[in-house]
């Protein structure tokens, strides 16, 4: 097993609601969460072209940083039918200053004319899990949810792009889901999944 019950392991985000759904889910095999700002840690340098290889940068800069096995994840959201956008620029689709609102605000501004499929979507999650920052087998995890885009936001229990992400089979917003519900089926709840299998079969 990568992680003993009682171990501690880095979460490489500074993003609150990205650390409560870690913190949920490593709960059930006992694993405690120390989020990167209590060591200071400053952000990594994300120039990767994909999520996988941002999120590998910033578990290396964790690990090597901390001392302790890292976690990054790396998500965003992508529309077909704007070729993919705003994809491993999600967090920052708006400028280097963005923040939920003006991301949400420039999607829907790109998305005004598109109608019926063309309004497809899906959140990409990509989790990497390394033991040291030299780990040469890091554990990688990868979970895709389909949704379609609204036309205004829907809910406040979400956050970047939930109040816009409609999910057909639960008839409600991202943002209108309970955080459990969320955690279940999500794409960052999806790969979350996959990681705790993989660490509790090993």
């Amino acid at each position: 097993m990568m992680l003993q019950a009682g171990s501690d392991i880095l979460i490489a985000s500074a993003n609150p609601g990205k650390l409560r759904e870690f913190e949920r889910i490593f709960s059930r095999i006992d694993v405690h969460c120390i989020p990167q700002s209590e060591f200071e840690i400053d952000e990594a340098v994300e120039d990767g072209l994909s999520f996988v290889e941002n999120a590998i940068i910033k578990a290396r800069h964790a690990a090597k940083q901390s001392g302790l096995p890292a976690l990054a994840d790396d998500s965003g959201l992508e529309v077909p039918a704007l070729n993919g956008a705003p994809g491993i620029y999600s967090a920052r689709y708006a400028g280097v200053d963005a923040n939920d609102e003006s991301n949400n605000a420039l999607l829907l501004r790109n998305m005004r004319d598109l109608k019926g499929d063309e309004r497809r979507a899906c959140f990409q999650c990509v989790l990497v899990l390394m033991r040291h920052d030299l780990d040469p087998t890091p554990l990688i995890c990868q979970g895709t949810w389909w949704g379609r885009i609204l036309d205004t936001p829907r809910g406040d229990q979400g956050f970047g792009y939930d109040p816009l992400f409609y999910v057909e089979q639960e008839q409600c917003s991202s943002a209108e889901l309970t955080r459990d519900r969320k955690n279940k089926i999500s794409h960052r709840g999806q790969a979350l999944q996959m990681l705790i299998d993989q660490l509790t079969q090993q």
